[in-house]
């Protein structure tokens, strides 16, 4: 007998209909006006009313300013990958084992990832202050050459307890049965680090990779604290320059061009890492009925 479907579509269009209009008018209606606004010179008062169709993203093409965000954003990416990522790997393994206190040292890792960026960029504005910080002697946020790097030091204090604690879930989540079988069939820390916990941890190393970027792309409050995007734009990243441009040069409809830019190379990533990547490691782990 064919069962009617009519209240259970009701009852699930109730409870969606809340989160698509706060979806809608918190993240699709911002998107559109960026969208809208980006195509006329606007100072941000008033309506616009200079149609100038694509010229702001011509300029952007052409601004030293927004392509040096792109290297610098780039730079910081690479930086986590090869060292943030790591670190957060083997300190998760390291915790993963019996060790005293390894509890306390858990928390202690991850307790920095609690805190706002806002408050992490005015505590190492005094670590790195000239006249009392800790590091003046090898990194200053006042050096070109180094302010990028110290930036980095920041950002991985803040971030890689949030990377050990998905890195240390993905491995307790592992059978130790695997492992155990590895070590009957000979096989060393090494071989059982390499063929066994590794590909197993993938899918958790894959969500922290997305993570990063995406985080490296929308980066703006710690550096806005920090530095502000100097010296001479020396750690300015896309969303600083987005918000300089906006709300200092009222020049809002560059801006939103930015934001546009930034909305893009976002949902690119994202959308080749849930074609490429999530579809993979999802195979096998939901089933249809």
């Amino acid at each position: 007998m064919k069962q009617n479907s009519g209240p259970d579509r009701l009852a699930i269009g109730l409870f969606l209909a809340p989160a698509l209009i706060l979806f809608m008018a918190l993240v699709l209606t911002p998107i559109a006006l960026a969208a809208y606004t980006s195509l006329y010179k606007w100072n941000g008062f008033g309506l616009p009313t200079e149609f100038i169709g694509l010229d702001n993203f011509e300029r952007l093409l052409g601004d030293e300013t927004f392509i040096g965000d792109l290297g610098r954003g780039g730079l910081l990416i690479l930086l986590s990958l090869v060292l943030q990522l790591p670190m957060s790997l083997g300190l998760a393994l390291l915790l993963n084992q019996r060790l005293r206190g390894r509890a306390f040292y858990r928390l202690l890792f991850f307790a920095p990832y609690v805190l706002s960026e806002v408050t992490t960029g005015v505590l190492f504005t005094m670590v790195f202050s000239p006249s009392r910080g800790l590091f003046t002697d090898v990194l200053w946020l006042a050096d070109p050459d180094t302010v990028l790097y110290s930036l980095f030091l920041v950002i991985s204090w803040k971030y890689f307890g949030l990377h050990m604690i998905l890195y240390l879930a993905g491995r307790q989540s592992i059978p130790k049965e695997l492992h155990e079988a590895a070590e009957t069939d000979g096989a060393g820390t090494w071989e059982t680090f390499r063929h066994v916990t590794l590909p197993l941890l993938g899918p958790t190393i894959r969500i922290t990779i997305f993570l990063s970027v995406i985080g490296a792309i929308q980066l703006f409050d710690m550096v806005w604290v920090l530095t502000g995007g100097g010296p001479v734009h020396a750690s300015e990243v896309m969303a600083v320059t987005m918000f300089q441009y906006g709300f200092r040069r009222f020049e809002v409809g560059y801006a939103s061009a930015i934001s546009i830019a930034i909305f893009l190379i976002s949902l690119v990533f994202a959308l080749m890492y849930q074609r490429y990547v999530l579809k993979r490691d999802l195979e096998g782990a939901v089933t249809s009925r």
